[in-house]
């Protein structure tokens, strides 16, 4: 009973039995009801009717005297009269044979001859067979002084009702494995498929992603078979983004331990008068512990954001300061790396939103840094602020690389880091957009390859009355 199809059976098997023994038996009572009770009537109507004819006439005439105007008078139909004295001694029947004062004690007759009209069904002692019997008392001064039986034959009704009730058993029994048989159809429609659901899925649990369901129906069972097949090739896909992320990530780690390593042992190891050798150690240690550093911090942000544990500090902040800072922060490197950076503050007034500023300005930072890494010489880097629908939006757009189409999609989910082979963590942009959203924001990418990439921070600026409060902006 442990299996879905079993129980579905059983419950199936139950409820038919139970409606077609209850349907059946309501109908077996009405049959019975129908048939005996007409013929019971029809006794009972003729009784009465005799009774109320012919009582008034023989209420005093003596027995021998009734019994011949009972043969003569009232023997017509096809129902049997008899005759019985007060004590219940049949006198005579409607066939003219005298009773030779047989003792009749079926319920009918003790009922009447207590006063009151007899009803009973059953095998007549005289002739053994089934019958229906309606006795009448014959009454004098309060008191019984004869009986008329009325008696006929149930052995058509028998057999009527006999062949109903078996036809009524027969249809039943084939309604119920009819039922049976579609409730077995119905439950394997079901199981089946859930079973190749239920082995899948334990094969996906045992590691094998490769497995898939398979949809035989658009029902809901196959919504689910499509659902977790769609799940299984997202974790395929993620399970592979994430060893490739950990086997660049650890790459990325080597090159700079090994680095600060090399250069350790050299320093050590090496004449310390030589100045400049010395110093170019020194100043490549400084460079690749940095590196280390950011890969470091990438990698803790993003442990931090994936469990939901990091927490922003948010306050009243003008948009057009942290993007000034940033700006102001690469002119350097920009020129250096001969890349044009130019920003346009061209906003209407102070764009305040609701920010942690230093986070806020770590996505800036993140993106301003791929913008100029994957700029080459010659290139540019624009930045502008706008106000848009009571958004404060902010775009990064650059001539560089760009990205490939198929990359797009995923370049700001967890553990996917592209094709190109310029160092880094891979997780910057998946932090800066889980930064942006949590800031109740939007970030959005736009690239074509060969031109360039423009990226677009959008976040919800104050309300009007809280800007109203806000005296000088951050």
């Amino acid at each position: 009973m442990n299996s879905i199809r079993t129980r579905m059976v059983w419950s199936f098997g139950i409820l038919i039995m139970l409606v077609v023994v209850t349907l059946g038996s309501l109908f077996a009572a009405l049959v019975w009801n129908y048939y005996y009770g007409s013929a019971t009537s029809s006794l009972i109507q003729r009784a009465e009717t005799e009774a109320a004819l012919h009582n008034r006439n023989l209420a005093v005439a003596p027995m021998h005297v009734v019994a011949r105007y009972m043969l003569q008078n009232m023997t017509e139909g096809k129902s049997r009269l008899q005759l019985l004295d007060n004590a219940g001694a049949l006198v005579v029947d409607s066939d003219g044979m005298p009773g030779e004062g047989r003792m009749l004690a079926t319920p009918d007759v003790e009922q009447a001859l207590s006063g009151d009209r007899g009803i009973w069904r059953g095998p007549d002692p005289v002739t053994n067979e089934r019958v229906a019997a309606v006795s009448v008392p014959l009454m004098r001064d309060q008191r019984v002084v004869a009986l008329f039986r009325y008696t006929s034959s149930l052995k058509g009704i028998d057999d009527i009702v006999r062949n109903m009730i078996l036809v009524t058993i027969f249809g039943a029994l084939v309604v119920v494995l009819l039922f049976f048989g579609m409730s077995v159809l119905m439950a394997n429609l079901i199981a089946r498929p859930i079973r190749n659901l239920t082995k899948v899925a334990e094969q996906m649990a045992e590691g094998d992603w490769t497995k898939r369901a398979k949809i035989q129906n658009r029902d809901e069972i196959g919504r689910l078979a499509d659902t977790l097949n769609t799940m299984a090739a997202e974790i395929t896909r993620r399970e592979k983004l994430k060893n490739d992320f950990i086997s660049s990530i650890s790459h990325e780690l080597r090159t700079p331990l090994t680095s600060i390593k090399g250069w350790s042992e050299t320093l050590v190891s090496g004449d310390p008068t030589d100045v400049e050798e010395v110093r170019m150690g020194l100043k490549i240690i400084d460079r690749e512990t940095e590196r280390l550093s950011g890969l470091v911090e990438d990698l803790l942000d993003f442990s931090k954001l994936y469990a939901k544990n990091i927490v922003l500090h948010p306050e009243p902040l003008d948009m057009l300061a942290p993007v000034r800072e940033t700006v102001r922060q690469f002119v350097a490197r920009s020129q250096r790396e001969s890349v044009q950076l130019s920003a346009d503050y061209g906003a209407d007034g102070p764009l305040l939103v609701m920010a942690d500023a230093n986070r806020l300005k770590q996505v800036l930072i993140n993106v301003l840094d791929n913008a100029l890494k994957f700029t080459p010489k010659g290139g540019t880097v624009a930045i502008t602020v706008t106000r848009e629908e009571e958004k404060a939006v902010v775009r990064i757009a650059d001539s560089g690389v760009g990205i490939a189409e198929d990359d797009l999609p995923h370049v700001t989910e967890k553990f996917y880091k592209g094709e190109s082979q310029r160092a880094g963590s891979g997780l910057g942009l998946a932090i800066c957009k889980e930064i942006i959203e949590l800031h109740g924001g939007a970030l959005e990418l736009a690239s074509v390859p060969g031109e360039g990439t423009t990226v677009t921070l959008r976040l919800p600026l104050m309300e009007q009355h809280a800007a109203e409060e806000t005296t000088e902006p951050i």
